[in-house]
């Protein structure tokens, strides 16, 4: 697990809230406060869409919604001139990710072994801290995969030029 603090919170904010940068993750959780707390539970209910409908398949295999179906919601929430009190957002890997990930790191972890890998944001005190975490469905020693998890978003954040310090 590490945390970063992000540096420039503008930056980051176009990011997340208005381009496509986190729409391949899911959303497990939100949580934003401005005037008043919206709490967003992002498990997904197919029956909801029908097949015809965009984004239909993802709902339907996930347990949770892609945060692309739930940006636009955040953004409404978030946009207007004054900052909001707080934010949390809880993302996670698609389990199609999930096996990408696994594979191309050749890791002797399953996408049985594991929960979820995931991607943790909360702004408070004008601050933007983002952690980051692996559930696994068993007790391991083996840390390998937490550390290339790690490594991995560091790389995503640097290819999004995400600025950013380590937290220790």
């Amino acid at each position: 697990m590490i945390a970063l603090k992000i540096d420039n919170i503008k930056e980051f904010m176009h990011l997340l809230l208005l381009s496509e940068t986190f729409d391949h993750f899911l959303l497990s959780e939100a949580s934003i406060t401005t005037f008043a707390t919206m709490i967003l539970d992002g498990h997904s209910y197919a029956d909801f869409f029908s097949p015809e409908d965009e984004g239909y398949e993802m709902i339907a295999e996930e347990s949770y919604a892609p945060f692309a179906l739930l940006r636009p919601c955040c953004l409404d929430f978030i946009k207007g001139k004054r900052t909001p009190v707080s934010f949390k957002f809880v993302f996670l890997l698609s389990k199609v990710n999930q096996e990408k990930t696994l594979a191309s790191l050749h890791s002797s972890f399953a996408t049985e072994d594991i929960s979820g890998m995931y991607l943790n944001l909360k702004y408070q005190a004008g601050e933007i801290i983002c952690t980051t975490g692996i559930s696994y469905r068993n007790f391991s020693m083996d840390k390998s995969l937490d550390q290339a998890w790690d490594d991995m978003v560091i790389r995503f954040f640097k290819n999004h030029k995400i600025l950013f310090e380590t937290l220790t």
